[in-house]
């Protein structure tokens, strides 16, 4: 999911007395109907789906999921990047050349790289959970091969961090960026409004939608259904000139990639909310997956967690809080810090060339495998900072 800068939930004012006020059903249903008739407008046509940028084989189709896979070689272990799982498609991390993370990742010498995408839900995928999810990505782990690094972008991140608690011995590193783990740790925008919001009223939104959450119209009440070329130009970190014909191609391409938006079973929307935000399951220890309580002190594989300053929907601390969370050795975790909005981990031009490179020679690192070795890398250490 993505919110444009200085875009602050513009239709959320509309909605301000309901949230207040909704305190039994009938009030939660008259809030939701007026989300519903503020989001959907006068052009409900499904854009066309963006395409992705580099090379690759679609190497397994569930009910679920799509397994890309990129592998240019055979050496070295298997990585899967763990995609997002919101408002907008998994093509996120592979938008553009010069703005791809795929491209980025394997031109530092990830040979191995597969990119777990979960589908758009249609109507039969409504009761779908998280446990389904997580049923389903650890069967592409077992399709990769066992165990695999595991690289979570944003919601992708805190799914990757319940599996690797769930199944410890199937994930080697862990690299998360951009995920909330601890929401209590600081206020973000998507935490202000599930605090402001009863549950009511999503349960009333799922409803609405015929047991799903469709993107569509989640998108208009989001925020605008373009974004401006400033917009653009801060998260890709581009160079190219606004007038340039290089930069319009750029900001057409992620108009069409922001227009484009994917639909959740209602399920696992109620289940994110409420387990995720409203009653912080994760940090707190409670989160039940696949019949059984998580405990991140037996995640104890080597983890990097990447962060953005400027983020406007996972504060820092959201994600930075797991240091004190997992059982990772202390010389086995890298924390880092880059200079940049949310949706720039896995698009900005500079993070990509002065964050991600030194993220794969990590993964490479055979000495930061044993727990607590002496030559684990240093806790903390940042990589290069992005300009």
């Amino acid at each position: 999911m993505y919110q444009p800068a200085g875009r602050q939930f513009p239709n959320l004012a509309f909605l301000w007395p309901a949230f207040a006020a909704a305190s039994v059903s009938e009030m939660a249903a008259e809030a939701a109907r007026g989300f519903a008739a503020l989001a959907v407008g006068s052009d409900a046509s499904k854009r066309p789906e963006p395409n992705w940028v580099t090379p690759h084989v679609v190497a397994l189709e569930l009910h679920t999921t799509r397994l890309h896979d990129f592998t240019t070689g055979t050496n070295g272990t298997a990585a899967l990047l763990c995609a997002p799982f919101a408002l907008h498609g998994a093509t996120l991390a592979d938008f553009a050349p010069g703005h791809s993370l795929v491209a980025a990742l394997r031109r530092t010498g990830l040979q191995r790289l597969f990119l777990a995408e979960c589908r758009s839900a249609s109507a039969d995928m409504r009761f779908l959970g998280i446990d389904d999810y997580l049923a389903d990505l650890n069967v592409l782990v077992d399709e990769i091969g066992a165990p695999a690094d595991l690289i979570g972008l944003c919601q992708g991140g805190w799914m990757a961090l319940i599996y690797a608690a769930r199944f410890p011995e199937k994930v080697r590193k862990l690299v998360l960026a951009g995920a909330p783990i601890d929401t209590a740790a600081a206020a973000s925008a998507l935490s202000m409004l599930a605090g402001a919001a009863p549950a009511a009223i999503f349960h009333e939104l799922v409803r609405l939608g015929g047991g799903l959450v469709t993107g569509r119209e989640v998108l208009k009440f989001w925020g605008p259904e373009t974004v401006t070329a400033e917009d653009v130009r801060q998260v890709l970190q581009t160079d190219e000139p606004c007038d340039s014909a290089a930069f319009a191609q750029l900001e057409a391409l992620f108009q069409r990639w922001y227009a484009w938006t994917v639909d959740l079973p209602g399920q696992f929307f109620l289940e994110a909310v409420e387990k995720l935000y409203m009653r912080n399951e994760i940090a707190s220890g409670t989160f039940v997956a696949l019949g059984e309580r998580i405990d991140l002190a037996r995640v104890t594989a080597p983890a990097f967690l990447l962060a953005a300053r400027d983020d406007e929907l996972v504060a820092p601390p959201q994600l930075l809080a797991a240091a004190h969370l997992l059982g990772t050795h202390a010389g086995n975790l890298r924390t880092a810090v880059a200079p940049c909005r949310h949706l720039s981990l896995f698009m900005g031009k500079a993070v990509l060339e002065g964050f991600w490179p030194a993220i794969v020679c990590w993964l490479a690192d055979q000495r930061a495998v044993g727990r607590g070795g002496a030559h684990d890398v240093p806790r903390g250490t940042a990589a290069p900072r992005a300009m």
